[in-house]
């Protein structure tokens, strides 16, 4: 009788503990079908901090939606199509390939950055990353798979727009934290430097922090998160890391981080400056929270670009 009980005891264990990882997943890492905004729609982050910039934001939204521009899109590594949308600043002039935050999309996260780019004489990808937007999929990876799709996007630039042209990744939130990943791959020479806007250092790590947000034990809770990463989202959280990543680094980094960020907390972008071997610029901006740093202070945001840029340029 003791073993029968044992063994039923197992079982709703085992059961609980597949339960407790399904939520996991589905919480975090699924991602349902999506209906975007459309004519006179707007989509704004919630949050008191985002509000201050509403009416910027829709005018950098209608700005994106009636500037000239071209669809493009490509095939992932595991047959997702994955969609962008090209804004040209003047044919020939460097490329910034950008990747959006976690559950946003292009239009969304990265509304100012064809304003930015223009300022700076910079043409624009701005890419709708897996399970996101216009792309297909429904997990989130917080970086995992979308490393190798920024791998994808820098193959298509040269094949679409030629072999000389000179490519920077660029991300913001999780898309720092992508294409920070990608720093750990071997890149082709036309990409000439990474562009980091508050990335986290690991999921892990960012992950038992919103956990602990939450007044949650992070320690227990964290088993079940990777778990259900792994069972049913078919991928290992822990593969990579942006900081393992960063660590190997030969191309030059820009690591940008709003100063009152209290979503991924500056520090985390000042630890991986700290550990960066290649060239590398620290810029923090006073006052803006997560995401913020361009809308809260556009000149020291276009500043800390420019002089990074000579920087890297005399290499």
């Amino acid at each position: 009788m003791f073993f029968l009980w044992l063994g039923v005891a197992v079982i709703v264990l085992l059961c609980f503990a597949f339960c407790l990882a399904y939520y996991c997943y589905r919480r975090i890492f699924y991602s349902p079908p999506r209906k975007l905004p459309g004519a006179g729609e707007y989509e704004i982050p919630e949050g008191e901090i985002y509000e201050v910039f509403r009416e910027d934001m829709i005018a950098w939204t209608e700005m994106l939606r009636n500037l000239p521009h071209e669809n493009v899109s490509i095939t992932s590594y595991d047959g997702l199509t994955l969609r962008g949308k090209y804004y040209e600043y003047e044919k020939g002039a460097p490329l910034e390939l950008l990747f959006h935050g976690y559950r946003g999309y292009a239009e969304r996260d990265l509304s100012a950055a064809v304003e930015r780019c223009f300022a700076i004489g910079r043409n624009a990808l701005l890419i709708d990353q897996r399970a996101s937007g216009e792309s297909d999929g429904n997990v989130i990876t917080f970086g995992v798979k979308e490393r190798l799709d920024c791998l994808k996007w820098i193959d298509f630039a040269i094949e679409h727009f030629g072999k000389d042209v000179k490519i920077l990744i660029g991300g913001v939130s999780m898309g720092a934290s992508t294409v920070l990943m990608t720093a750990g791959e071997k890149l082709p020479k036309n990409v000439v430097c990474i562009m980091a806007d508050c990335g986290f250092t690991s999921a892990k790590e960012m992950i038992q922090k919103v956990i602990r947000d939450m007044k949650l034990p992070a320690q227990l809770i964290y088993p079940f998160v990777k778990m259900g990463a792994r069972v049913f989202g078919k991928f290992n959280l822990e593969e990579t890391s942006a900081i393992k990543c960063v660590e190997k680094a030969t191309l030059p980094i820009i690591f940008i981080h709003g100063a009152e960020d209290y979503y991924v907390p500056f520090e985390m972008s000042r630890r991986m400056y700290e550990r960066c071997p290649s060239k590398k610029a620290l810029a923090f901006i006073d006052g803006a929270g997560h995401g913020l740093a361009y809308p809260v202070n556009k000149e020291a945001y276009l500043q800390a670009l420019r002089d990074f840029e000579k920087q890297w340029k005399t290499e």
